[in-house]
């Protein structure tokens, strides 16, 4: 018997989200000094754009570079 899709590991599950919680919007809404206590509502709160950084692969140019420079 097979494992349903939806019944991943939790490591599989934690990938990139594009809508955010209302509390983690808060905390970037926070971050970013938008965001008042007193003031704010938690309804119409602006939009906040979540992206996922991107994590470039170095050339190998620049791991022959690094490799002749460890064995030095």
């Amino acid at each position: 018997m097979s494992l349903d899709k939806s019944l991943k590991s939790k490591s599989a599950l934690s990938r990139h989200r594009n809508v955010l919680t209302r509390a983690e919007r808060v905390l970037k809404l926070q971050d970013e000094g938008k965001w008042d206590e007193e003031n704010s509502s938690p309804f119409g709160m602006p939009k906040v754009g979540h992206r996922k950084p991107s994590v470039g692969k170095k050339s190998s140019k620049k791991k022959k570079e690094e490799a002749a420079e460890e064995k030095e």
